[in-house]
């Protein structure tokens, strides 16, 4: 099998069978139990893409995604808007929805400032809360499909995004390596309950190990 053949296999959520479309499919169970009148509510996505939505088993009643580029709606009657997840437009500002979802960006925005001010954004913006991230000690890292990436030092990460066959990191040279390795940040547990103190921190388990985290409210 071709190296890209490997990574959709492993980490493409939107190949079916996949091991990265169970998972969805797995947190897509829990956020639908967690929040069973999801059809009847209005969500905000922050960083979200159309093609995660038409996968998605249930439609809200309202769906917005906010992303830094255009895209097009899931389907009619949703909305889309560009903007910074962590400084969202007045118009998105202006708004209250019922949840906001986002997956895996926390630890894409720049540094523990941008968390903060993401983390405000969420809890400003919606009554209730999913927020998504990658477990930083989970053995293989969702990005790059390498072991122990996150702990490895910045040389080796580099190394690893401009030569290692896998994943969805792929750089063309050295300072591309390293831009994409520096805006991958995984958090721990501890360091998500620390964004959103009054969550729960719902662990998402593959294996009996922890794959993700989720912030619940």
């Amino acid at each position: 099998m071709t190296p890209a053949g490997i990574t959709e296999t492993l980490a493409d959520p939107n190949a079916a069978g996949s091991l990265s479309a169970r998972a969805r499919q797995r947190r897509w169970a829990e956020l639908e139990r967690r929040f069973p009148s999801l059809d009847e509510m209005s969500v905000l996505d922050l960083g979200g893409t159309a093609a995660y939505w038409r996968s998605a088993p249930v439609r809200p009643a309202s769906l917005t995604l906010l992303n830094l580029f255009q895209q097009q709606a899931p389907w009619e009657g949703s909305h889309v808007a560009i903007g910074d997840a962590c400084d969202p437009p007045q118009r998105i500002r202006s708004m209250k929805f019922d949840l906001v979802v986002s997956n895996s960006v926390i630890g894409q925005v720049g540094g523990h400032a941008m968390r903060c001010r993401f983390a405000e954004a969420v809890n400003e913006l919606g009554y209730h809360h999913w927020v998504q991230t990658p477990n930083r000690y989970f053995p293989v890292d969702p990005f790059f499909l390498f072991p122990a990436f996150p702990m490895l030092p910045f040389r080796a990460r580099v190394a690893v995004s401009r030569h290692w066959p896998l994943g969805h990191r792929p750089a063309d040279d050295s300072k591309s390596a390293a831009n994409h390795v520096l805006t991958v940040e995984f958090l721990t547990k501890l360091e998500l309950s620390h964004y959103f103190p009054d969550s729960e921190i719902w662990r998402e388990r593959f294996l009996g190990m922890t794959k993700s985290l989720v912030a619940v409210r």
